[in-house]
């Protein structure tokens, strides 16, 4: 469907398929920045305290859809928090049901939201089980939370010492690693079989960690998986630009108040929902791949996860783009992703 001419492009409507829109006035002020671009969202359950039953699930959803903005056309796709006391019955019920479209697994304490995680995947094994039977996607925060394991390395060793093996024992377990960083994480990704997919957000493909080091602190440019080396901002480039299926869009957009970004324990979570397919695109563009830019972020999610593609279409033109320091998030200051610079496409 995509067509191209010298400025413009279009392709079809896009999703995300990894989004925090939080809840109440702050839900309400950033839900209409991912609505205008995206129509379908895998919304995150990490709220406080975690929605981690179908009713709670359900509750939530319903909060999203009264916050659309008139005259947008959106679908949020929710997912069940898993922990260890999670009930395998409730995860399937909940899925014929249609609640959930996938379920969660935050390592315990592995970031923003995670504390009621799980401690140890061999607690859950029960309900990855049950999810493998019914074809329910698992969705991964892929990082061990070892204090003798550096923060950099956190996502290798989870690859060896827990995702490597949770594939080999459940091979017919669909699995989306979410928010890859690293070469490792992309190598596993392209070695494994079809079952095994990956999102990779707009942030891990611009920056590296410098960003958050070189001449100060950068509050924000920090998010868990933390921004890796160069040579892993390059791997993930060549992955997401490769035209490989396994890929797809997801942005893990993360809002926090400037306030609880600047401080002495800063956030992790980058706010990139403003601009967040602007951002892609110029990765593209840069990488002299704008012809597979509507299968990263239209077609190969919704072929992952089983569900229709999207009729509609969205046109992005070559023009200036500036980002603003600041945007007002219904009443919450937040600093967005590129912010006091410009980029080089503007969604029309």
């Amino acid at each position: 469907m995509a067509t191209s001419t010298d400025s413009t492009l279009t392709i079809r409507r896009p999703d995300d398929w990894h989004v925090h829109l939080r809840d109440h006035d702050v839900l309400r002020g950033v839900l209409p920045y991912t609505a205008r671009q995206f129509a379908r969202a895998i919304v995150m359950p990490n709220l406080s305290p975690p929605v981690t039953t179908a009713e709670g699930v359900n509750a939530y959803r319903h909060r999203i859809i009264a916050a659309i903005p008139p005259g947008l056309s959106f679908t949020p796709l929710m997912t069940a928090y898993l922990t260890d006391g999670t009930d395998p019955a409730d995860i399937a019920q909940g899925y014929a049901d249609g609640v959930f479209v996938a379920a969660k697994l935050y390592p315990a304490h592995a970031t923003t939201g995670s504390a009621h995680g799980v401690t140890d995947v061999a607690k859950i094994l029960g309900v990855l089980e049950k999810m493998q039977d019914v074809g329910m996607p698992l969705l991964i925060h892929g990082e061990v939370t070892d204090h003798d394991v550096d923060i950099f390395d956190r996502e290798a060793v989870f690859i060896e010492r827990t995702l490597a093996p949770l594939v080999r024992d459940l091979p017919g377990l669909k699995v989306v690693f979410e928010h890859i960083t690293t070469a490792e994480a992309a190598d596993f990704v392209d070695a494994s079989g079809p079952n095994i997919g990956a999102t990779i957000t707009p942030q891990h493909l611009h920056i590296n960690r410098n960003a958050m080091l070189v001449g100060g602190i950068r509050p924000h440019a920090y998010c868990l998986p933390v921004a890796k080396r160069e040579k892993h901002r390059l791997a993930l480039r060549k992955a997401a630009t490769s035209g490989s299926p396994k890929y797809f869009l997801g942005t893990d957009s993360a809002p926090h108040a400037v306030g609880a970004k600047e401080s002495a324990c800063g956030c992790a979570g980058i706010f990139n929902a403003p601009f967040a397919i602007e951002s892609y695109v110029a990765v593209f563009d840069e990488e002299r791949a704008l012809d597979r830019f509507e299968a990263f972020a239209s077609e190969n999610g919704p072929r992952f996860y089983g569900l229709p593609l999207n009729e509609e279409t969205i046109t992005l033109e070559r023009a200036e783009n500036p980002v603003p320091e600041i945007v007002d998030a219904n009443g919450t200051p937040i600093v967005p992703f590129h912010a006091a610079t410009s980029l080089g496409w503007r969604l029309v």
